[in-house]
C-alpha cells in the first residue's frame, strides 16, 4: 500500500517557484503563494521565486539560471500551459528536457478530470529533468496548483513516500 514510511528520514528539497504570466504581480500571484505555502509547510526550502512573461526565451533564461546555480533541486512553474497563442510554457520546458516525465501530465489530467470533467483536456501540464533538476509545469489556477501539489508533488517530493519517489532518484539524475 502506498504511503509515508515513518522509518525513513524526511529530506528537505530546494524548490524554486516560477509564475508564468503577462498579468500577475507579486500582489496578485495567488498560485505562486499557494505553492510557496505548501512547499514550506511540507518542510522544503524555497530556493527562489520569480514572475516571468509568457515568452519562451525569458522562461528558459530563468530556468537555466536556477539550474546552473546548482542549489535548486526542483522548479515548479504555474501558468502558460493552456492552448492559446501566449501559452508557451510546455514548449519552453520541453526544449530543455533531457528526460521527459510524461506520467506527470497524464496523472494530473486524470485527477483533474474528476474535478472539472473534460475541461482538463485544455491543460498541457508537463514535467521532465534538465541537468539534474526536476521541472514541473502546472496550470495557472490556484485549484490546479493545489491539486498538483496535494495529489502528486507532495508525495513524490517526500523521501519517505513508498514504494518510490523522485527524491531518492536525485543522486542518480546525471548518471551516464
Amino acid at each position: 500500500m502506498p504511503g509515508i514510511d515513518e522509518s525513513r528520514p524526511f529530506i528537505p528539497v530546494s524548490i524554486a517557484v516560477l509564475t508564468i504570466s503577462d498579468s500577475r504581480t507579486p500582489e496578485t500571484d495567488g498560485s505562486g503563494d499557494l505553492l510557496v505555502e505548501r512547499l514550506q509547510s511540507a518542510g522544503h526550502r524555497l530556493a527562489g521565486r520569480a514572475i516571468c512573461a509568457d515568452e519562451i526565451a525569458r522562461i528558459q533564461k530563468q530556468l537555466n539560471q536556477w539550474i546552473d546555480a546548482g542549489d535548486v533541486d526542483v522548479i515548479i512553474a504555474t501558468g502558460g500551459t493552456g492552448v492559446t497563442g501566449r501559452d508557451v510554457t510546455p514548449e519552453a520546458f520541453e526544449a530543455l528536457y533531457e528526460k521527459a516525465i510524461p506520467g506527470f501530465g497524464e496523472l494530473f489530467r486524470m485527477l483533474s478530470y474528476q474535478l472539472i470533467g473534460t475541461s482538463t483536456i485544455q491543460s498541457r501540464a508537463t514535467a521532465g529533468v534538465c541537468r539534474g533538476t526536476y521541472l514541473f509545469a502546472l496550470p495557472g489556477s490556484t485549484g490546479a496548483c493545489r491539486d498538483g501539489w496535494d495529489k502528486i508533488l507532495r508525495d513524490q517530493l517526500d523521501h519517505r513516500f513508498r514504494p518510490c519517489n523522485f527524491v531518492e532518484l536525485m543522486p542518480r539524475l546525471q548518471e551516464r
